[in-house]
């Protein structure tokens, strides 16, 4: 896959793309795009057994491919029109299962072997001035340069993703420029409103204040299990998905931010709350079906349409003028199966990250974190009993809390193009002390402009 996208990749480094000057008041419109090349692998490691969604335990290499190329425009004072057109090719390790936090943020739960396209982002915001002092806003893939009041009410609709508005960390959120792994940039018990590639339809609603923000959003989830939404019928090729009833397929959350500084280093703390409805098994259920007719038997009798609530903790502080720590907590009632994200039910992350600035390499950065998740009694009941969910199901379990370290190295080859180092060592994947250890290495390529 990379002879195919190398070429490509040299070719968008070489050509510039202008846009509007960046400096000026109000930006009517701008263009930005990103390329990632991710290659990871494993040399194997022990393992008693293996099963439908077990991590390959003989060892192998997988890559994956994305790239965006985003477009902004401004409607009027206040409004705005974002699209972003996302072609992505490649498989995570073992197709994207065997371990919870998954080590390759860009390896989407449904890999393909030919390029898919969509348009992942394609949305309006309005933005409502409160008066009062104003602040600028950097020009970026996803906003316009200009200035805005600090108080200010702002709606996003349309298609996007939920980590666009929630549950930000400046230290720990980006998988193509920061840390690989997806459970240091997302809450991992947060089984997010998605499609597989990790967007849908929805709005949110944003109250901001000089010291705190107010956030709520509502959005569509699919029809099936980690699935594809109604509008990827439209939005994306090849053609598929479907959401569920309206008013029994959705998720909705709530997070309140609160701004502070410690000794003139800044830093938030952030409280997200969520409720998702889909139609979702209840592990007890599926277990009783699973210990009366065998590991093989289908649980799709203890499947209707029922609710998962959670609630997250979201920290970051900055320590020096280069560098800060970050850390995640995360709990959801562990009753009933995954749906979008993951099937871990409690997670708790802590690490910190910085860049160069000491040995003089200001755009390198680098990070070191920890995370560990478990799986409710519930949750292990029925993969004690041979159940399979989104990324895990080893046909058996010896339960153990999954724990994951992950050590990066960005380093910039050229103005706008980074190539990273990346190993992360994980201890009882998917919940399994009869498998691993397993380490896995991996490097990034990253353009953007």
């Amino acid at each position: 896959m990379a002879k195919l996208y190398i070429p490509l990749l040299c070719l968008l480094v070489c050509v510039p793309v202008h846009a509007q000057d960046v400096n000026s008041v109000a930006q009517n419109w701008n263009l930005h795009a990103q390329v990632t090349e991710t290659v990871q692998g494993d040399p194997g490691f022990p393992a008693l057994y293996s099963g439908t969604n077990s991590l390959n335990s003989e060892g192998e290499v997988q890559e994956t491919f994305t790239s965006d190329l985003f477009f902004g425009a401004r409607l009027w004072q206040g409004g705005e029109i974002h699209a972003d057109g996302l072609l992505w090719q490649g498989y995570g390790l073992s197709h994207t299962e065997g371990i919870e936090a998954f080590p390759n943020g860009d390896a989407f739960k449904l890999g393909t072997t030919i390029p898919h396209f969509m348009f992942a982002h394609l949305f309006v915001r309005e933005t409502i001035g409160l008066g009062g002092k104003q602040e600028s806003v950097a020009d970026s893939p996803l906003t316009l340069a200009g200035e805005q009041d600090v108080s200010r009410l702002t709606f996003t609709l349309g298609r996007f993703t939920p980590m666009d508005i929630f549950d930000h960390n400046i230290y720990a959120q980006d998988p193509h420029t920061q840390f690989m792994n997806w459970a240091m940039n997302t809450n991992l018990a947060w089984d997010f409103p998605s499609d597989s590639v990790g967007y849908t339809t929805g709005i949110a609603v944003e109250l901001n204040q000089p010291r705190w923000t107010l956030r709520s959003g509502f959005f569509q989830v699919p029809f099936t299990k980690n699935g594809f939404t109604a509008d990827d019928q439209v939005l994306m090729w090849p053609h598929e998905g479907s959401d569920g009833p309206f008013f029994r397929s959705w998720g909705t959350m709530a997070e309140f931010e609160r701004r502070y500084d410690a000794n003139a280093h800044p830093g938030a703390l952030r409280f997200l709350a969520w409720l998702d409805e889909a139609h979702l098994i209840s592990y007890r259920e599926a277990t009783l079906i699973l210990e009366a007719s065998g590991p093989g038997a289908d649980p799709s009798a203890a499947r209707a349409y029922r609710r998962k609530c959670g609630f997250g903790l979201n920290w970051e502080q900055e320590l020096a003028k280069n560098v800060g720590v970050f850390s995640r907590l995360g709990w959801n009632n562990g009753q009933t199966e995954g749906w979008m994200y993951t099937d871990a039910n409690w997670t708790a992350s802590f690490g910190m990250s910085g860049n160069g600035a000491a040995w003089r390499r200001t755009n390198d950065s680098f990070g070191l974190a920890f995370v560990t998740s478990g799986a409710s009694t519930s949750a292990q009941k029925y993969l004690e009993a041979g159940g399979t969910d989104i990324v895990d199901g080893d046909g058996k379990l010896t339960y153990g809390s999954e724990k994951v370290i992950e050590a990066f190295y960005n380093y910039q080859i050229w103005k706008t193009f980074h190539a990273t180092l990346d190993y992360e060592f994980a201890a009882n994947p998917a919940f399994n002390r009869d498998r691993g250890p397993v380490s896995v290495l991996g490097i990034r390529f990253h353009w953007q402009l």
